[in-house]
């Protein structure tokens, strides 16, 4: 997949290569093994007046907590549940329009199987009547279109890779969902900052398989999924800007739900399309190029640049 450059550890004035002088909320470091024993070794002993023979030699560690960094802004599938629930408002919105000349075909269906039973089987004349109008009017129920229930899957899946995504907080990840690009109507399902780098993650609810041609494209069934592909390049594109650093490129990612994909990962149109499941993995196994500081300030400026979209 593609790798976000590597990027080189602030200089040691503080001067963090940005267009402004946001500084991070947080600088956190790892605890090792000798920052641990200090601390035991502190608590461990009783409450006495420090002897100038105890402080600290000036360039000595203090030992440092690490801490999980925390940036979350919005929930996940917010927006795509909003859509969802728009678009079946509207539908039943029409649907109410027409109940009136469905009432009056389930009335129809049940008189005329009721007519035609009574000369065949005038016993069953009221049974059958009946199920006539009650097949009929299951048939003319409500019902949201298939787009309108996308999106319900579509959130469904969003919500399922944010649970995949969550236990990388404890090794040093933040993780922000659903995010407003600023001056579009668009949205980033996930974007996950970490010792890897920065990446955008998609969320996709497919049923079946997905399949790659002889001319390396990526196909869902009947559908070719070069213009979705292009899209989360987009907002990985979207998100490299309004972070607005130069030293690092945010990478793009397509989380699979419910369809398998050929040989456990493919790459294409600067994508890497990948099963959700696989997602924590994948980016655990990215080599590290940033540093816990870097991390945090980062997170920090996610947050405060981009919003949540629903």
């Amino acid at each position: 997949m593609p790798q976000p450059q590597p990027n080189p550890d602030p200089d040691p004035d503080g001067c963090w290569p940005s267009c402004d002088d946001q500084q991070p909320g947080v600088s956190i470091r790892p605890l090792s093994h000798a920052d641990l024993a200090a601390l035991l070794a502190h608590h461990d002993q009783p409450e006495r007046h420090q002897d100038p023979a105890d402080t600290p030699r000036p360039g000595t560690p203090v030992p440092v907590l690490a801490r999980r960094v925390r940036a979350s802004v919005g929930r996940p599938g917010a927006s795509a549940t909003a859509e969802y629930r728009r678009c079946r408002t509207a539908e039943r919105a029409r649907w109410t329009h027409t109940l009136p000349w469905r009432v009056a075909a389930v009335l129809a269906a049940g008189v005329t199987a009721g007519l035609l039973a009574t000369q065949m089987a005038p016993d069953l004349a009221g049974l059958l009547a009946m199920a006539a109008a009650a097949a009929l009017g299951w048939r003319l129920r409500f019902r949201p279109g298939a787009d309108t229930l996308a999106w319900r899957r579509g959130a469904a899946g969003e919500r399922r890779t944010a649970r995949l995504l969550g236990p990388l907080e404890c090794h040093g990840w933040a993780v922000l969902h659903d995010l407003a690009i600023p001056g579009t109507q668009a949205n980033i399902d996930h974007v996950v900052i970490g010792p890897g780098g920065v990446l955008v993650i998609d969320s996709k609810q497919y049923r079946g398989r997905l399949h790659l041609d002889q001319y390396g494209m990526v196909w869902h069934g009947r559908h070719l999924l070069i213009s979705s592909l292009r899209k989360t390049r987009w907002q990985a594109d979207q998100a490299d800007e309004v972070l607005g650093i130069a030293d690092i490129q945010v990478a793009a990612i397509v989380a699979i739900h419910g369809a398998s994909v050929p040989w456990g990962m493919l790459q294409a149109d600067g994508v890497t399309i990948v099963p959700a499941r696989r997602v924590p993995d994948l980016l655990q196994a990215l080599p590290p190029m940033l540093g816990p500081e870097r991390v945090a300030w980062l997170a920090d400026r996610a947050r405060l640049r981009f919003h949540a979209a629903a």
